[in-house]
C-alpha cells in the first residue's frame, strides 16, 4: 500500500482537510502533485516524499516559503500547515565518499544542547533562539554559565544602582576588576613550574637576586 493511501486512511478518521501542494525537486525531476492534510508532522510528511519519489529519506530537506523544515524540536515533533496550492521544494543532499565522514548540515555548526538537559532547559533555548533571535554565541554564554555565576551577576546588577548613588560607581568598578582577577588566578599544586619558567628553560636566577647562596658565595669570597 502507498505511504500516501495510508496517510489518508489515518486521517480519515480525525477529519482532516485534504490539500494539494506541488513538490518541486532540485534537480532535473519534474515538479509532482502531492495531496497532503492540511496539518501534518514534517516527519510523515519527508517520508512520504522519500517513499513516493524513490529517494534517501535521511537526506531529504525540505523547504517551505524560504524555510528549512525541522522533524522536531526541543525533542517534540513538528507539524507544519499547508494551504491548497502550496508549493514545497526538496533539497537531496550528495552521500558522502565511501570512507569519509562529511557533513555539511549548517546545523551541526550551531550551539547545541547536550541529550541530558533538563526540559525547562530546552524550552528556554528554543524560545531564546526561535522567538528572540539571539545569536549561537550569545546563547553559548547563557547556557554555559552555571546557578552561582548567575547569581553573582545578578547581585551585581542589582548594588550597582546603589554604588552610583552613592557616587562610588568607579571604585565598584575597579574593584569588580580586582575581584575577578583574584579570583581566577588558580593555585599552582606541587611539581608544576610557573609561567616564568616557560621563558627560563635553565632556571637560572636573575642579576642580583638576594638569597641565602648568594650570602654564603659572598662569606667565602670575603665579599661580605
Amino acid at each position: 500500500m502507498e505511504m500516501e493511501e495510508i496517510v489518508e486512511e489515518e486521517t480519515s478518521g480525525k477529519h482532516e482537510n485534504m490539500v494539494e501542494i506541488t513538490v518541486k525537486t532540485i534537480g532535473p525531476a519534474r515538479p509532482s502533485r502531492l495531496h497532503v492534510p492540511s496539518s501534518i508532522k514534517v516527519l510523515d510528511l519527508r517520508k512520504l516524499i522519500a517513499r513516493k519519489n524513490h529517494l534517501p529519506v535521511e537526506n531529504l530537506k525540505l523547504i517551505l516559503q524560504g524555510k528549512v523544515l525541522h522533524d522536531r524540536a526541543d525533542e517534540d515533533d513538528i507539524y507544519v500547515r499547508f494551504n491548497d496550492g502550496d508549493s514545497l521544494i526538496v533539497a537531496v543532499k550528495p552521500k558522502a565518499p565511501v570512507g569519509l565522514d562529511i557533513d555539511d548540515d549548517d546545523e551541526d555548526l550551531k550551539f547545541q544542547l547536550p541529550q541530558s538537559t533538563s526540559q525547562w532547559k530546552k524550552k528556554l533555548y528554543s524560545f531564546l533562539r526561535n522567538r528572540m533571535k539571539l545569536p549561537d554565541i550569545v546563547l553559548m554564554a547563557i547556557f554555559s554559565l552555571g546557578l552561582k555565576a548567575w547569581a553573582l551577576i545578578i547581585l551585581w546588577f542589582t548594588l550597582a544602582p546603589i554604588a552610583h548613588k552613592l557616587d562610588l560607581g568607579p571604585l565598584y568598578i575597579l574593584g569588580t576588576g580586582f575581584c575577578l582577577i583574584f579570583l581566577n588566578l588558580g593555585r599552582r599544586q606541587p611539581g608544576d613550574v610557573s609561567a616564568y619558567s616557560i621563558f627560563n628553560e635553565d632556571f637560572r636566577e636573575l642579576p642580583g637576586t638576594l638569597n641565602a647562596d648568594a650570602i654564603d658565595r659572598d662569606i667565602r669570597t670575603g665579599q661580605f
